[in-house]
Order: C-alpha cells, then structure tokens, then sequence
C-alpha cells in the first residue's frame, strides 16, 4: 500500500460515494487505474465495506449507553450468538480490565435500555453509561503512516 492508496481510503472514509473521476483527480490517477486500486484494496481486505451514517436520534434512538459487562470467559460460545442477535447493540467490543465486553447500544428510551440490561445481567454483572453528548463519532481509520502523524 502506498501514498495513494492511503489517499484513496482517506477520501473513501470521508464519501463512501465519491465519484471515480472526483477521487482520480484528487489523486492524479485515471478513473481505471482508481477503479483497480480500490479493486485491489477490497480484495486485500483493507476496504470491507461502504456504509451509510445515520442519524439515529431522528430514527428515535435517544438513548446511547455504554454498557461494561463481566462475563466469565467460559459462557462466550452462549454469549456471542446471543449478543450478536440484539438489534439495538452497535458494537460489542471484549477488552481488559474489570470487565471484559463493551457493549455500546442504542435505545428509543431509558425504559427500554433498563429492560434490556436486566436481560444482560444473566451473563454477568453491568456497569452502564449513558451519553449525554458525543464530539468526536465514528471517525474514519488513521492512513498515515506512523512516522507521519503528529500525535
């Protein structure tokens, strides 16, 4: 991978709909040879997929939380296909620390995040955070190289 393709995931990263002749002058490529560097990053399995964000306060989703949960590292063959089946779970993360998943969430209402932790809590116990507000949302993947970055 080089400079252009780390160019290319950056401008993909930011409009997954970009248009080949708009990412190709960016890049100073033609749209062929874009075409074929964005082939060859998705067979590489660099590019796994082009997604749509979306508002999820204006789908009724009011409700973000965190929720840490300690699970016995035993029950993860019952836990993952149970976790993975929940709609409203975005992303479920296993990680150091007293607990090991983090699960963030997505609920209409307190109400229906408490009914939903109770379900949780046969696993284990949960420690939940509720966001109040977010500032930095699904940020595209740093393509710099290391030595190229400032922080």
């Amino acid at each position: 991978m080089d400079h252009i393709d780390r160019r290319i995931i950056d401008i993909l990263q930011a409009d997954a709909r970009a248009p080949l002749k708009e990412i190709a002058e960016q890049v100073f490529l033609s749209s062929p040879a874009v075409s074929a560097r964005i082939s060859r990053l998705e067979q590489a399995g660099l590019l796994r997929g082009y997604q749509a964000q979306v508002d999820a306060p204006a789908l009724g989703y009011g409700v973000k939380a965190f929720i840490n949960l300690e699970l016995d590292p035993q029950r993860k063959p019952e836990f993952y296909p149970y976790i993975e089946s929940c709609q409203n779970v975005v992303e479920c993360n296993c990680v150091t620390g007293d607990y090991s998943m983090l699960i963030e969430v997505l609920f209409p209402s307190t109400q229906t995040l408490d009914h939903f932790i109770n379900r949780l809590q046969q696993f284990g116990r949960t420690r939940t955070q509720i966001v109040f507000s977010t500032c930095v949302e699904h940020r595209g993947v740093p393509v710099a190289l290391p030595e190229d970055s400032e922080d």
